[in-house]
């Protein structure tokens, strides 16, 4: 099935027009990549869910192996452990054997002492009268020899008595020890059979799994590719777009790479910001400072038009005919001020901060000291809005000052500061911008390392 979805992909990329027609305009061409991005884009969407799903299966046989492996683990160790006990028990056998050879022996020893009492009394019971009186033995001395030997008999009965008991007890242990032994020999079997269950068991998980993360591979290639084209598509889009003079992918992706290098912002953060506030270049603002829109004038008039005048009398450029951002409207009302420029949107005052235009208390003037922009890139020259490397390190810098940290949270609130400053970022009514960017974060850093690749 896999092969089959690479092979219709094949095909329909195959059956999509050349990007270049001559019987296209640039509209109709225009009109033809944005629609075929779509496409690629909604593939992108169901490939991903493809993937995902067999990330998702692949992530279940793990765990299934790893509990498998568990298990194997248990039975070895319970192996070993009958293992360690048998020896024990054989060790504890030998012990009772040692002890009944002992209590053999000393009941040999006290029944050949008992059978010459037995002997003995026999032929003190012979003895007549007479033969005693005859003896050179009194009667007071023959007595005591009768009760002495009788004594001794007693004592070797009970002995024996004794030591037939503590051999039978001991020869009751051994048996025990052996019928436990037997046990656990058993039982060692069992779970060496048990084992063996497991290991076959886990070898064929391992087998689907190996199967498993092939087919994940060959749908994250054919995801890859769709990435690679969609970027492609929309690298397409961005030369075609003018009026700001868009910034093709790779070049905006070399900048971003560049200033996530001087300030430690992430490359596809920069770039998602900067194609959230002007497609990466291609919409600059078609208003002049000059105009007047709801009776106000496009741009903040004590905040930011003395500070643009600065930067365009140092920049050499005339303020009455560069185009800035047209401010919002929602609802049919006007929303904010304009004036933002070139590619990172910034309103003069904030460019201030480090483009090196200073106050002086009555206006502006421009301080190459303060100049953060051109320190970084080490240029002769004072840095410029309008252009592109200076831009992207303009956005680089003001994100890291919000706090851009590389953590969702951290980045998200780091592009909710960049829209509405430190005062808006809380405001629930900002939140999808902050949304927005984190999205485009994510895709972006795809397609950056795709097209690394």
């Amino acid at each position: 099935m896999t092969r089959k979805l690479i092979v219709g992909f094949l095909v329909a990329v195959l059956l999509v027009p050349p990007l270049t027609t001559g019987a296209e305009t640039e509209s109709e061409r225009r009109t033809r990549l944005e629609s075929e991005l779509q496409s690629v884009e909604r593939q992108i969407l169901t490939q991903q869910r493809l993937v995902e799903d067999k990330q998702m299966e692949r992530q279940s046989l793990e765990r299934d192996i790893s509990i498998i492996e568990s298990e194997i683990t248990k039975a070895q160790l319970g192996i070993r452990a009958r293992s360690v006990a048998i020896e024990q028990l054989s060790g504890q056998i030998g012990d009772k054997e040692v002890v009944l050879d002992i209590l053999t022996e000393k009941l040999a020893k006290q029944q050949d002492s008992l059978a010459d009492l037995v002997r003995k009394s026999a032929l003190l019971e012979e003895y007549s009268l007479v033969e005693v009186m005859l003896s050179k033995q009194s009667f007071s001395e023959f007595f005591t020899d009768v009760a002495t030997f009788q004594t001794l008999k007693g004592s070797l009965n009970e002995s024996l008595d004794v030591l037939h008991g503590i051999r039978r007890d001991t020869r009751e242990q051994k048996n025990e020890l052996e019928n436990k032994q037997e046990t656990e020999a058993e039982m060692k079997r069992i779970q060496e059979l048990e084992k063996s269950q497991i290991e076959k068991k886990e070898a064929e998980k391992e087998q689907i799994l190996t199967v498993t993360r092939g087919e994940e591979k060959e749908y994250q290639a054919l995801l890859d590719s769709q990435r690679k084209t969609a970027s492609q598509l929309r690298n397409a889009l961005f030369e075609l777009l003018g009026g700001g003079g868009g910034i093709a992918f790779p070049e905006a992706v070399r900048l971003a790479k560049y200033a996530a290098g001087v300030t430690g912002v992430d490359a596809a953060l920069i770039l998602a910001i900067l194609e959230q506030e002007t497609n990466i270049g291609s919409n600059l603002g078609s208003c002049l400072f000059t105009d007047s829109r709801s009776d106000r004038p496009i741009m903040h008039p004590t905040r930011d038009e003395p500070v643009f005048l600065a930067i365009a009398d140092v920049l050499g450029f005339d303020p009455y005919t560069r185009t800035v951002s047209c401010p919002l409207y929602q609802g049919g009302s006007r929303v904010g001020w304009g004036g933002a420029m070139g590619p990172s949107q910034f309103i003069p005052s904030t460019w201030a901060m480090y483009g090196g235009i200073v106050s002086t208390g009555d206006g502006f003037m421009y301080s190459q000291s303060a100049d953060a922009i051109r320190r970084i890139n080490q240029t002769s020259g004072p840095s410029n809005p309008f252009n592109n490397q200076d831009a992207f390190i303009a956005t680089a810098l003001l994100m890291r000052d919000n706090g851009a940290n590389g953590t969702y949270a951290g980045d998200r609130l780091a592009a909710l500061r960049y829209y509405s400053g430190w005062g808006g970022a809380s405001n629930p009514a900002n939140a999808f911008y902050g949304d927005q960017v984190m999205n485009r974060k994510s895709r972006l850093a795809q397609e950056i390392q795709i097209l690394g690749n």
